[in-house]
């Protein structure tokens, strides 16, 4: 007859099954405190450890599967090494509402001013007066429309803060709405200028560039001003296009933030398709909005090259 488990046994394994029921919920790792809420002591916490079956990944986290935080448990652990009111922000906020292609590191977390923060490998901690309105549920997080304006100003580059507002956007992450109301309330920005040109972009759903500011720009570079809004007959309808240089046989297409979304893309693609089977003598340039705002001398460079081989002398 087999003997019944001892109690050393029978703790060890409630124990375990605590920490496992925990540990699902947070990607392999628990908290201290949690583990002690549920009846744990320091004892049963520091036996395991001692046997090498849980392992510390700081003075908060314990590591229940694995010897390391992985994962999303690599987000629990940088919140609670931060401190009860970090909260998760910038583009690992939006990446954990649901932000797609992107990838966020390193992990953003903000504290607020009287918290005392200890410096932890792969995170980058901002001591902020107003830490904003955050998602309590789940990993706490600034809101979205929050978390977007302050990637925006801590990516290393005016193309990754653009490319970022555009993507959330898009996603529809956070409403155009939303967003420009949140921008209108922010006082104090590292990347005012293109952010506002860029929010505007993306939110007014229209050329905010538009067809006299690619005139504008080749005049000033020498290079011929395009004839504006003409149209051209496609089959059994006509076109109308942003800009042409009739002389050169020369096109210029405006795309407008708004473009990539929803069937627009299919849209663009469809009519440019039927200008380039019925007018093979016609080249046909993009112009997407916020490749302009960020460098149009690229887009100058192309139309001139255009023309050349239209035959102008340049």
């Amino acid at each position: 007859m087999a003997r019944a488990p001892s109690a050393a046994a029978r703790r060890r394994a409630w124990r375990h099954e605590v920490a496992r029921l925990l540990a699902d919920r947070h990607s392999g790792v628990v908290r201290r405190a949690d583990l002690i809420a549920e009846g744990l002591t320091d004892e049963d916490i520091r036996a395991e450890v001692d046997r090498g079956v849980w392992h510390r990944a700081g003075c908060h986290t314990l590591c229940i599967a694995g010897t390391e935080p992985r994962g999303e448990g690599l987000l629990w652990w940088a919140l609670w090494e931060s401190g009860s009111r970090a909260v998760l922000d910038g583009a690992t906020s939006l990446v954990v509402s649901g932000l797609k292609h992107w990838e966020a590191s390193p992990i953003d977390i903000s504290v607020p001013r009287n918290a005392t923060v200890r410096s932890l490998p792969g995170v980058r901690h901002h001591v902020l007066r107003d830490l904003g309105p955050a998602i309590p549920v789940g990993l706490r997080r600034t809101k979205t429309d929050v978390a977007l304006l302050r990637a925006a100003q801590w990516e290393r580059t005016d193309r990754a803060a653009a490319t970022l507002v555009a993507m959330t956007v898009q996603q529809r992450l956070v409403s155009t709405s939303a967003l420009m109301d949140r921008w209108g309330g922010t006082r104090r920005c590292a990347r005012r200028q293109l952010l506002g040109a860029v929010i505007r972009d993306v939110g007014d759903g229209s050329h905010s560039i538009n067809e006299l500011d690619v005139v504008a720009a080749c005049r000033a570079h020498g290079i011929p001003a395009p004839r504006r809004q003409s149209t051209r007959t496609v089959g059994a309808g006509r076109v109308y296009l942003d800009l042409f240089w009739d002389d050169y046989g020369v096109h210029g297409e405006i795309q407008g933030a708004h473009h990539q979304w929803g069937l627009h893309g299919v849209d663009d693609a469809v009519r440019g398709n039927a200008l380039a089977i019925d007018q093979r003598d016609l080249v046909s340039l993009q112009i997407p909005v916020l490749g302009w705002r960020l460098d149009p001398a690229v887009f100058l460079d192309q139309i001139a090259s255009a023309l050349r081989r239209g035959g102008w002398a340049g």
